[in-house]
């Protein structure tokens, strides 16, 4: 796996869920801005699951294939559904939503580092 695009995952849905807490202090609905930081995110996200099924592809690690690679797909499913769930919702939830996308996001992407380094099962 890619230590830099995992940094970058991790730095841009943190952004992204400070941005989110914030609005939901202020308790205002979620912007155009925190939106592009999204798409950034799943941008990036993509990338990831092309990168990391090419590394599996090519490693002699012992790692569970299926496992590593539906964490892969289904981290990369969490913010579209958590935006368009937003969208629908254009209050204090819909942005109390998408907080807690970026923060499975972030929790996933945890996961998937011990699933690559050997820990999934």
């Amino acid at each position: 796996m890619n230590v830099w695009l995992q940094v970058l995952v991790y730095a841009v849905a943190a952004a992204g869920l400070v941005a989110c807490v914030v609005l939901l202090v202020r308790d205002e609905a979620v912007g155009d801005r925190v939106y592009l930081t999204l798409a950034v995110a799943e941008v990036l996200l993509l990338v990831q699951v092309v990168t990391g099924s090419v590394a599996l592809a090519g490693t002699g690690r012992e790692v569970s294939g299926v496992l590593f690679v539906s964490y892969l797909v289904g981290v990369a499913l969490v913010l579209p559904i958590g935006a368009f769930w937003s969208l629908a919702e254009r209050s204090r939830a819909g942005t109390a939503v998408l907080a807690l996308a970026l923060a499975t996001v972030l929790a996933l992407e945890l996961r998937l580092v011990a699933i690559w380094n050997g820990a999934g099962a």
